[in-house]
């Protein structure tokens, strides 16, 4: 069967690295890609691809709808909290999440909905501990830290639908089963060498490895994280963007995979083992650690917050995230669809393996198989 994919978010980090891989399968004979900004040069030159400069929450569907996805993949989302512009965020994030659900359910041509969320959501608390791992049967929580606050409202909106166009179908007689299965995917960090040296913008990683020399103020962020500051309670867990491609590709592709029709399946996706602690953080950017107290991370990132109008990203709750731990187990993939992630939360963040190791500055090279056979 020939396959026709559409991916929303295609220029982004992820989207453009699922264009890339799925236009190499035979079985795939086109992909739409709809994303509101320009197509990037890693997959312009892509033959199967249909490019529409669109945001998510514009009118797409009558264009889509001419070429029948049956894999509908939902990458689109504005991350950056938009300083003064909640109400044009909750349009393109929510509206326009809810657009594509309302599509996937309504075109019978759609087999499989595969939708972006975000462990995040479960909610960085002071009550959460280092050794607490969140399953998927576990609520989210409401937090306000605004991307994980729309997040937790998308996944609300796409479980009340699929529950609707199950009762829908089940009322219209036939067989009664509904035409799409549903995947939602909660991803922890995502890393890599593309992330880390072809797509450097502002984030954790880039601060704490001094990556950030566009501007003053950037600069100036460098400088401060001279040290690695550290909570009694930081945690971060990291998935190689290798693996959210090849998970991603058993859940669109695979007979066996969770999206079967009718039924809706959440994973975290996540590495088994080791979380990345303070020390490992701090080794991996070759800096020495600093520890602090929740309310030391607060007060900067509220200064510079509204200082920098948004610029750096440390909106409200931010600094809840990095203060108290969010960890996760991501064994349901590997226990009920055989999926055996290839890195380690640690390896992931600190090696430069990879499809994309080949456009790592070679100063900055560090193959983890290379240092194995160096050992």
């Amino acid at each position: 069967m020939k396959h026709t994919l559409l991916i929303t978010g295609a220029a982004g980090y992820v989207g453009s690295m699922l264009v890339q891989k799925f236009a190499q399968r035979d079985d795939v004979e086109k992909i739409i890609g709809i994303d509101k900004e320009p197509l990037p040069d890693m997959i312009k030159d892509e033959p199967k691809l249909v490019y529409l400069q669109l945001n998510t929450a514009d009118d797409w569907e009558g264009e889509v709808k001419k070429y029948a996805p049956d894999i509908l993949i939902h990458t689109a989302w504005q991350i950056r909290e938009m300083y003064g512009h909640h109400d044009v965020e909750w349009k393109w994030n929510i509206g326009g999440s809810d657009k594509v659900f309302d599509f996937a359910f309504a075109e019978a041509n759609a087999k499989r909905l595969i939708h972006f969320s975000t462990v995040s959501s479960y909610g960085a608390f002071s009550t959460n501990t280092l050794e607490h791992r969140f399953s998927e049967d576990e609520p989210f929580r409401k937090s306000q830290y605004l991307y994980a606050e729309e997040k937790r409202i998308a996944e609300e909106h796409l479980e009340a639908k699929f529950k609707s166009a199950t009762e829908n179908a089940k009322n219209a007689g036939g067989d009664g089963k509904l035409h799409l299965g549903v995947a939602v995917v909660r991803p922890a960090a995502i890393t890599g060498p593309r992330g880390r040296f072809m797509r450097i913008r502002f984030g954790l990683q880039a601060a704490l490895s001094g990556q950030l020399k566009d501007s003053f103020i950037y600069r100036l962020i460098s400088a401060m994280v001279s040290f690695v500051p550290v909570t009694p309670k930081w945690l971060r867990q990291f998935i190689h963007e290798d693996d959210v491609v090849d998970l991603v590709e058993v859940l669109a592709f695979s007979d066996t995979a969770a999206t079967k029709a009718g039924e809706y399946e959440v994973f975290n996706i996540c590495p088994p083992g080791g979380v990345v602690l303070g020390p490992d953080m701090a080794k991996a950017v070759g800096k020495k650690q600093l520890k602090i107290q929740p309310w030391m991370a607060r007060v900067p990132f509220f200064f510079f917050w509204h200082l920098t109008r948004g610029k750096i990203p440390t909106g409200k709750g931010a600094w809840r995230g990095y203060s108290y731990p969010i960890a996760v187990d991501g064994s349901k993939l590997t226990r009920e669809y055989g999926y055996v992630y290839k890195y380690g939360s640690f390896d992931a963040f600190y090696y430069t393996d990879g499809r994309y190791e080949s456009f790592v500055p070679k100063e900055s090279l560090r193959s983890k198989s290379s240092v194995i056979k160096t050992a």
